[in-house]
């Protein structure tokens, strides 16, 4: 009887919360940062152009009709084709755009993890094995030069 009482009690308190994330509604600045304008090729949000304002509108029509995002996705691809989108698909010659960029911070992390080590070891400026052995020419030169200065 308890537990009967509980797990009412529980689907009680916990429909509204499913309820309100089931009826939850896209809107247009969720929604703008995904899409181009197919004309200006600049994001929708920053087209000014008359294209620009008939996608928006569109959008705005899918939004009050109660379209989800994916829907309004799939719409906006059905009427413009792939070109109307932000992101180019991960798949194909475009995976680069993803995969590129990866793969450059794991070169340049494997290049520290390979030259730290290295530049380690070489020890402080001044340490020992930075001190240079002159040659004699050098050294004779450099002694007159400093009898000249102290002169």
């Amino acid at each position: 009887m308890r537990r009967l009482a509980l797990i009412a009690a529980l689907t009680a308190v916990l429909a509204p919360a499913s309820a309100t994330a089931a009826t939850q509604r896209t809107t247009m600045a969720k929604v703008l940062p995904y899409f181009m304008c197919v004309t200006c090729d600049i994001p929708l949000a920053n087209a000014q152009s008359p294209q620009a304002e008939k996608e928006r509108a569109y959008i705005q029509q899918l939004i009050n009709a109660g379209d989800t995002f994916a829907q309004i996705k799939t719409a906006l691809i059905a009427q413009y084709g792939e070109h109307v989108l932000a992101l180019p698909p991960a798949s194909g010659f475009d995976i680069a755009v993803y995969a590129v960029p990866i793969a450059v911070v794991a070169a340049l992390a494997s290049l520290l993890v390979i030259l730290l080590p290295r530049w380690r070891r070489r020890g402080p400026p001044g340490s020992a094995d930075a001190d240079p052995v002159l040659a004699s020419a050098d050294a004779v030169r450099l002694e007159a030069e400093l009898a000249r200065y102290d002169s």
